[in-house]
C-alpha cells in the first residue's frame, strides 16, 4: 500500500473548513480529496475546548483570534480570557477527529487528552497552544514533552491508533 500526501496532487482546490463540528470538517476534507482521486482517504481536524469558555475555541482554534491570527495571537487571547480564572476551573481538552473516506464507505473516530490551561507558557516544543496545554499526570506541558511521549498521549494520536484499527478491518474484509 503506497500512502500519499495532498502535495501529490496539487490541482485539488482548496480545501475550506467551514464546518460547524470538527467532524464536519474533517469529512468534508476526506470526501474532496476521496471525490477527486478515487482514492481512500484519510483527513482530520482539531480543536482545544476550554471548559471555562464554554468549549472555546473548539472549531475556531486556529483562527481564535482572527482569521490571520498566529499561534502567539492564539495563545495571547485565550491566557487573557482566562487571566484570574483559578486552576481548577482551567479545565481543557484537545480533540481530534479522524475521517477516513473511500469511494464507497467512510467512519469517523476521535481522540481526546484532558489537560488544564497554564497561566503562562512554558517549554519550547510543539506548536499552537503547547505551551499553555498542561497535563496533570504527568507534570508537563505538550511544549515540554519529548515529542515521542506527546505522540503517544496526545489527541491526535490516539485518534490515529483507532483510525489504524479502522483502517486494518477495511484492509482485512476487502480481501475476503
Amino acid at each position: 500500500m503506497d500512502i500519499m500526501t495532498l502535495d501529490r496532487f496539487p490541482e485539488i482546490p482548496a480545501l475550506v473548513e467551514d464546518g460547524q463540528t470538527l467532524a464536519e470538517n474533517a469529512l468534508k476534507k476526506a470526501r474532496t480529496v476521496c471525490d477527486y482521486t478515487q482514492l481512500f482517504c484519510l483527513a482530520d481536524d482539531t480543536g482545544l475546548e476550554v471548559d471555562y469558555l464554554g468549549g472555546a475555541p473548539g472549531v475556531y482554534s486556529s483562527r481564535f483570534a482572527g482569521p490571520d491570527a498566529t499561534y502567539d495571537d492564539n495563545v495571547e487571547k485565550l491566557l487573557q480570557r482566562l487571566e484570574g480564572v483559578p486552576r481548577e476551573q482551567r479545565t481543557a481538552r484537545f480533540r481530534c477527529v479522524v475521517a477516513l473516506v473511500s469511494p464507497t464507505v467512510e467512519q469517523v473516530v476521535e481522540g481526546v487528552c484532558e489537560g488544564i490551561i497554564g497561566e503562562e507558557r512554558r517549554g519550547q516544543g510543539g506548536f499552537g497552544y503547547d505551551p499553555v496545554f498542561f497535563v496533570p499526570e504527568l507534570g508537563q506541558t505538550f511544549a515540554e514533552m519529548p515529542l515521542a511521549l506527546k505522540n503517544e498521549i496526545s489527541h491526535r494520536g490516539r485518534a490515529l491508533k483507532k483510525a489504524r484499527v479502522v483502517l486494518e478491518r477495511w484492509l482485512a474484509s476487502s480481501r475476503q
